[in-house]
């Protein structure tokens, strides 16, 4: 039983070491144009129904009315906005900051398939977004 425990052990923490690698890839190695100030990714989910193409975005501390989503012209989901400091960080002596500031944007390539209305909604830190497939009878 010892054994087992140890190797769910490791494996969970192999899994957020990889997952923390991912997210410092996107954040240092992803090519920026020199005109474009840098920017951070959210993590996010994609669920696809037959009859919808979820995403949720995890946006802690993002106001919702900044966030702008659209269908790019290749066909991707396309989250951008802005995460500010807290006040409190402005007088106070950081000792750890994980939380990305500034900047974000998040493209999503989809499934194929062409797309209707888009429906998003923000709660719980999470920006949930549902493109309704074209065609499909609710």
């Amino acid at each position: 039983m010892a054994n087992r425990n140890s190797r769910d052990w490791m494996w969970s923490d192999a899994l957020q070491m990889l997952a923390r690698a991912d997210q410092l890839h996107r954040q240092v190695f992803r090519p920026a144009a020199a005109t474009r100030a840098l920017c951070w990714e959210p993590p996010i989910d994609l669920l696809e129904t037959t009859g919808e193409v979820q995403i949720i975005a995890a946006l802690p501390g993002v106001d919702p009315e900044g966030v702008q989503v659209f269908i790019d012209e290749g066909g991707a989901l396309v989250i951008t906005g802005r995460r500010d400091p807290s006040p409190a960080m402005r007088r106070a002596m950081v000792h750890r900051m994980e939380l990305p500031q500034g900047q974000f944007a998040r493209r999503v390539p989809l499934p194929a398939g062409r797309y209707g209305r888009i429906d998003w909604q923000a709660e719980h830190g999470c920006l949930t977004v549902t493109l309704h497939k074209a065609g499909q009878a609710r």
